[in-house]
């Protein structure tokens, strides 16, 4: 019951939303996407934590982005999601309201499909627990029904996201063990499924299929290979980029990454796009070095296929989050490490 009513609650904010209060222009569809993916902004605000300006003045989290250049907002759906404040919430639901808000302040919108209850990455691909027992055949179905459900949510609410994620850095496949990429036949069928549930709901929508480690081109060539194989359908190549989790420093490998992403446009004929960055709260300077040389290194690709950057949850304060990779510093004020993407 308790779900229902949030769920009740959260369509009337979303309905009220899309009937009132002007929509702000956005930057141009084909234009350089400058991103933020801040899946735990409902959250923050829910428990109190407040943003503000470099002035000290109180001020909405999404616009404090959009004035840093920031013109592009990606939003996690994770199946059937707990309470934690940290590790749940971005339920259908929620998503759908957070989008339409971001909408409202002219951004564009990427949704990335986790196909999971909690965190998707390369070393947890857990599949809903609803979907726990289903057979392979069911699987496809249910990938298909919720990637359709989440999009003709946002359709009603009168969004349509510019980009759909099918999967979230999936170097070893999705819903393991079905989909791992030890059965690359099966994974290809899930992925395909998700990409025939997005352009049913609007064939204009971007699928993107994500890797972590954009600087190793031998992991996306292997995973890209088979998917060609299996004739996967896409039309971005989505990479992570994070020379924390690397051990290194972005001077280390940044041409690594600028080789790849100009090796993955020309060798599958794909747009490619970093669809997560992330440095130092500390290292101000160098974070921000980091994501000039990222965006330009994007912008760098032949034939305008490089066409964006998106940090990975810019305002998800350490002192909230205990996170250490996001923009954002201890007196609730944004890094001017992100005045990298005004550029």
């Amino acid at each position: 019951m308790r779900n229902q009513i949030l769920k009740t609650s959260l369509l009337a904010v979303i309905l009220a939303l899309t009937s009132c209060a002007s929509i702000e222009l956005s930057s141009p569809k084909g234009s350089f996407a400058k991103g933020a993916d801040v899946g735990w902004l409902p959250q923050m605000e829910a428990t109190g934590y407040k943003f503000y300006d470099a002035d000290g003045s109180q001020k909405d989290c999404l616009q404090l982005l959009k004035d840093r250049g920031i013109n592009t907002i990606r939003l996690r759906v994770w199946v059937n999601p707990s309470d934690d404040r940290a590790s749940g919430h971005c339920s259908p639901e929620e998503t759908v309201a957070m989008a339409v808000r971001a909408q409202k302040m002219g951004m564009r919108i990427m949704i990335d499909f986790h196909y999971s209850d909690t965190w998707a990455d390369p070393g947890k691909q857990a599949k809903p627990a609803a979907w726990a027992n289903h057979s392979f055949p069911q699987l496809l179905e249910d990938v298909y029904q919720h990637t359709h459900s989440v999009l003709t949510m946002l359709k009603k609410a009168n969004v349509t996201p510019e980009w759909v994620q099918v999967g979230n850095e999936i170097p070893g496949g999705m819903l393991w063990p079905d989909g791992s990429t030890d059965n690359w036949v099966q994974l290809g069928q899930l992925l395909n499924k998700g990409y025939e549930a997005t352009k049913a709901v609007d064939k204009n929508i971007k699928v993107i299929v994500h890797l972590d480690q954009g600087n190793n081109s031998q992991r996306f060539r292997t995973f890209f290979d088979n998917a060609t194989t299996q004739k996967v359908k896409y039309d971005v190549i989505g990479l992570s980029y994070y020379p924390f989790w690397l051990k290194s420093d972005y001077t280390e490998n940044i041409a690594d990454l600028q080789n790849n992403l100009n090796d993955m446009a020309v060798r599958y004929n794909k747009e490619v796009m970093v669809v997560e960055v992330g440095g130092e709260d500390t290292k101000v300077e160098n974070t921000a070095n980091m994501l000039k040389a990222v965006i330009k290194a994007v912008r760098n690709v032949p034939n305008n296929k490089g066409i964006g950057v998106i940090y990975w949850e810019p305002e998800g304060a350490r002192s909230w989050s205990h996170y250490e990779l996001s923009a954002w510093m201890q007196d609730g004020k944004p890094s001017s490490a992100l005045d990298a993407f005004k550029e």
